[in-house]
Order: structure tokens, then C-alpha cells, then sequence
């Protein structure tokens, strides 16, 4: 049984008449014809009685016909949400991005996204680089936003954005030089964030030994990290996203220092079908 042979049978039983059901079809009569038998000789039963030059639905065939029309209109449904998710009317996109793209940097593109694609979901989660790229890995998210040097083999990555690292303070740097900052007291990131690994390649382009620094704080986010150092129990090194509205105010002060800047990766399954929902988050950000 065939969705043709389902379309003919309903417009043949809705016209009781085979040649006028062929016309309106666009079939001729003869495929017409040999849909219905093709039914009727499959399962073995009668669909139509023909009464003169005309024919009439029979119990069997008024009972297929209901079903026959909900098949049909459920087919509808679904190729008009095939449609609509190839249109980016409908859908839903899947996103884990780690903690400074997710709460600074991606959120003016997913605003410009759905103002321009109001159908289509957006679910973001957040989780350190390492995390991001191991959701990506798995599938559970279609695409991952990281501030990390990750390679995986299983990965695709794409440079979306650059971002500038601040080594900051609650009260101004009188003088920063490799001594002070080695006996200064450091809040940091855990293991596996892009903030932390990034950190760590500033202090080495100082001339500095992360390994030798003293840690007085391990924080699981840029905010209580930003806040630790407000408090004043040690320095860090953050994204200038984060710490902008914070060195505005006064409540950190920026070290005079140029540390090298970073990338904002994305990242993609390479061996999974890339959504036309990234495409088009994709083609919104090369357009800013």
C-alpha cells in the first residue's frame, strides 16, 4: 500500500467516479483504475461496488476511507514539518557553551538569531571547555561554543571570535613585575576550564611557572571568581567580558600588562549532519 494509491482511492470514493477522480488527479484513468484494483486484490475485499456507469463506497470501503484520509493527512503533517525544519520555521537547536561564551559573548547572537528565526528552539547548557566538547562528542548537543585548545580527533572547531585576557586586582597595581606576581595570591578556575588553561598560557608568556604560583582559590565559575577578587583575597586572570562592567565601577583595577589574546571556538561532530539551524548561527555571526 502506497501514499498514491491511499491519494487515489480517496478521490475516486469522494467523486464516485473514476474518470472524474483521474482528471482532478492528474492521473490517467487507467493508472487510476489499476490503484484501486491493486487494493481491492491485495487485501482481498472490495472497496467500490459498480452500480451502472457509476460506483459506491462499500461498508468496507466507507471504513477505509476514514482511515485512508487520516493517513493521508498525517502524511501532510509530517512533509509540511520536513518543510518547515529545512525553512528554519520549526525545530530546535542544541547548544552547551563554556561559562564566559555562554553568559558575555553568545548571547547578542542568539537574540539576533531568534528574532530572525522565532520557530526554531534554542536550548543552551553550560559546562567547562572539556565538558562542552565531550557533550558535542556524545551528541547530546549539536554544537559546542569552547575557549580552549581541545583536540579531538572526533571534533571539528572553528574560530568564531578572539577575546582579551585582564589580570585583575581590587586595588591598583602599584608595579607588576615576575616577583610580585609569583608571591601574589591567585583565584582560579578548575581544571578543564578554557579560563584556567588560557590563564596559564598568560602567566607562561610572562616568563612564569603556573605550577609555582600560589592558588588561594579554586572557583567553579568567572563570576565568584570575579567577586573573590572584588573581596580582595588574591588576583586573576579573566576575560575582558567579564570584568568590564567591574573596571568601569572601580570595583577591580586592570594590571598594565598586554597578555595574548585567545580564540572562541566552535565545535561540531564531524561525522554528523550539520543542522541548517547552525548554518544560519553561523552566517549571523560572520555578518556582525
Amino acid at each position: 500500500m502506497t501514499l498514491e494509491q491511499l491519494r487515489i482511492f480517496v478521490g475516486v470514493a469522494e467523486r464516485e467516479h473514476m474518470t472524474r477522480a483521474a482528471e482532478d488527479l492528474n492521473v490517467t484513468q487507467s493508472a487510476a483504475s489499476a490503484a484501486i484494483a491493486a487494493l481491492e486484490g491485495r487485501y482481498g475485499i472490495a472497496l467500490f461496488d459498480r452500480v451502472g456507469r457509476r460506483i459506491a463506497l462499500t461498508e468496507a470501503g466507507r471504513m477505509f476511507l476514514a482511515e485512508a484520509r487520516a493517513v493521508l493527512g498525517q502524511a501532510a503533517s509530517a512533509e509540511l514539518a520536513l518543510a518547515e525544519f529545512g525553512d528554519l520555521r520549526r525545530g530546535t537547536l542544541r547548544i552547551v557553551a563554556s561559562h564566559t561564551i555562554a553568559g558575555y559573548w553568545l548571547p547578542t547572537y542568539l537574540a539576533a538569531f531568534h528574532a530572525r528565526y522565532p520557530g526554531v528552539a534554542l536550548h543552551v547548557s553550560i559546562a567547562n571547555s572539556d565538558g562542552a566538547a565531550a557533550r558535542v562528542r556524545s551528541g547530546d548537543e549539536a554544537l559546542g561554543f569552547i575557549e580552549a585548545e581541545i583536540g579531538d580527533p572526533a571534533l571539528d572547531r572553528f574560530a568564531v571570535a578572539r577575546d582579551s585576557l585582564v589580570l585583575v586586582s581590587a586595588t591598583p597595581f602599584e608595579r607588576v613585575d615576575p616577583k610580585g606576581l609569583a608571591a601574589a595570591s591567585w583565584i582560579v578556575r578548575e581544571r578543564g576550564s578554557g579560563t584556567r588553561s588560557s590563564a596559564e598560557t598568560a602567566l607562561e608568556a610572562l616568563g612564569l611557572d603556573p605550577s609555582t604560583m600560589t592558588i588561594a582559590m579554586t572557583l567553579p565559575s568567572n563570576e565568584a571568581v570575579r567577586t573573590a577578587v572584588e573581596a580582595g583575597a588574591g588576583v586573576a586572570i579573566l576575560s575582558a567580558l567579564v570584568v568590564r562592567h567591574a573596571l568601569e565601577t572601580g570595583a577591580l583595577h586592570a594590571a598594565p600588562l598586554d597578555l595574548p589574546p585567545r580564540t572562541f571556538f566552535a565545535l561540531h561532530h564531524k561525522e554528523r549532519r550539520r543542522h541548517k539551524a547552525v548554518d544560519a548561527l553561523f552566517e549571523l555571526m560572520k555578518g556582525s
